[in-house]
């Protein structure tokens, strides 16, 4: 083998050994968390730590065969962080059990086993990512009218105020989860096509080339649908959310920011509106500015994990030793609120660092695609993550008003769960394409070539 084919062999190393090894580690995570809790609240293990354990060592190792199978090549670290996530998330929660005397982790399990069921099926079935871009407009049109269910008379219904959610017999889910995949995938397959006209300049404006009228009417319809959504459903989250993914991904098809300006000038102009005439938009905002201004009238989720997590304080209560339970929704909305108070400030930045690696290596599997609806698909993928993880954090700890999303991965919440599950099968498809080696076809100056455009697919 000649130097440049043994660096080739060195470059895209399937790297699965390193993935289990990790893989490990999170295992280690999520049952040491679990035990953790049992010996802060009852001084002992819990019993069902056994049948627990190897519940969710299965669903892992079965996890990490479908990759070792399916895709060889695929980032190592994505699957390891997703479940050290939802193995401290199932601690925490069933933390909660204990204090409230539910069980909501059990449930959160089976869901679990759900998600981990799609991802093995996704990496299954979708064997080339660029399939999907065949259904750019059947995938736009499906995010559609998942939007449009939770409106429906018979089967959508309100859960706290948003009506986000869809009831089927003893069954309800959130489309609007599995919209944001979908939307996804329209953008990219959709972005891809006109990119061109997308990225032609229109008048100049304090150094900033703002795009032409005519091509303004995608963005003009996002726009028109995210308002609906904060309007008719009053999901402030959802709206953010799918507006701020077209945005980003517009911007990364044209690398024009005058698009980043046009879309905050209209979400800023949107949210002002809103401001002015719906309620519950003004109940968030004021809950943002000052959270114990009505306490007695209000709601006091904003302030108890301002107080919980000052509780915690650097280092935390320890698991089993705080309060978090006082927080309302600290299950799901404010689930890093009790992890702030029972880790600290510590364990908060220890999860902020994980969902940034998702982010990182979902950019990373972007950058080195090799097509464009690729680039763009795990791109949108990875903004996903970032995006609700902002809002969601930010709303915790007063940064911005309070949305109203989950966090991935910890948040108790089946439609949440599976979903995501499916968008990490979805980027460690693209980076299993991006990773793999290119055949030498046609002499050492092409493989050369290969060389250099793969150099940053090492771990």
């Amino acid at each position: 083998m000649s130097q440049t084919g043994a660096f080739l062999g060195f470059v895209h190393r399937r790297r699965r050994g390193a993935e289990l090894f990790l893989l490990i580690l999170a295992l280690a995570v999520g049952l040491g968390a679990y035990a953790a809790v049992g010996l802060g609240v009852n001084d002992e293990v819990p019993a069902d730590i056994m049948v627990y354990g190897g519940w969710l060592t299965a669903l892992s190792i079965a996890a990490h065969i479908a990759v070792r199978i399916t895709a060889p090549y695929a980032d190592p670290v994505l699957l390891p962080v997703v479940t050290a996530l939802n193995g401290l998330g199932l601690a925490m929660i069933y933390r909660l059990d204990l204090a409230r005397d539910t069980e909501l982790a059990r449930q959160q399990l089976t869901w679990m086993t759900i998600g981990v069921g799609l991802f093995v099926l996704t990496l299954v079935f979708l064997r080339d990512h660029r399939v999907l871009q065949r259904f750019t407009y059947t995938a736009g049109l499906s995010a559609i009218v998942l939007l449009i269910m939770p409106m429906l008379p018979v089967i959508g219904t309100s859960i706290h105020g948003a009506r986000i959610w869809v009831r089927l017999g003893p069954i309800s889910f959130q489309p609007g989860e599995v919209a944001k995949v979908l939307l996804v995938v329209a953008f990219a397959g959709y972005l891809v096509l006109h990119r061109d006209a997308l990225a032609l300049a229109g008048r100049r404006l304090l150094f900033v080339d703002l795009p032409r009228g005519r091509d303004l009417g995608p963005i003009l319809s996002m726009w028109a649908v995210s308002l609906a959504i904060l309007v008719l459903q009053r999901d402030l989250g959802s709206s953010l959310l799918f507006f701020g993914i077209f945005l980003t991904m517009l911007y990364i098809a044209t690398e024009r920011p005058g698009w980043l300006v046009v879309g905050a000038a209209m979400f800023f102009s949107g949210a002002l509106v809103a401001y002015q005439l719906f309620g519950h938009v003004q109940a968030r905002v004021s809950a943002w500015t000052d959270p114990f201004a009505s306490w007695d009238t209000g709601s006091q989720q904003v302030g108890n994990s301002l107080f919980g997590m000052a509780w915690g304080g650097l280092l935390g209560r320890g698991l089993g030793q705080g309060r978090p339970e006082l927080t309302s929704y600290s299950e799901s909305d404010f689930i890093l609120s009790a992890i702030g108070e029972e880790l600290g400030l510590t364990g908060v930045m220890a999860v902020i660092l994980l969902y940034g690696l998702i982010v990182e290596r979902g950019l990373r599997a972007a950058l080195v695609c090799r097509d464009g609806f690729g680039k763009l698909l795990a791109s949108g993928l990875a903004l996903v993550m970032a995006l609700q993880v902002f809002v969601v954090i930010g709303g915790v700890t007063r940064l911005i008003p309070l949305t109203g999303l989950t966090t991935p991965f910890l948040s108790y919440g089946g439609s949440s769960l599976v979903t995501n599950w499916v968008i990490i099968a979805l980027l460690l498809r693209v980076s299993d394409q991006a990773r793999r080696p290119v055949p030498d076809l046609s002499g050492d100056s092409e493989t050369e070539d290969a060389a250099e455009q793969t150099q940053v697919v090492k771990l």
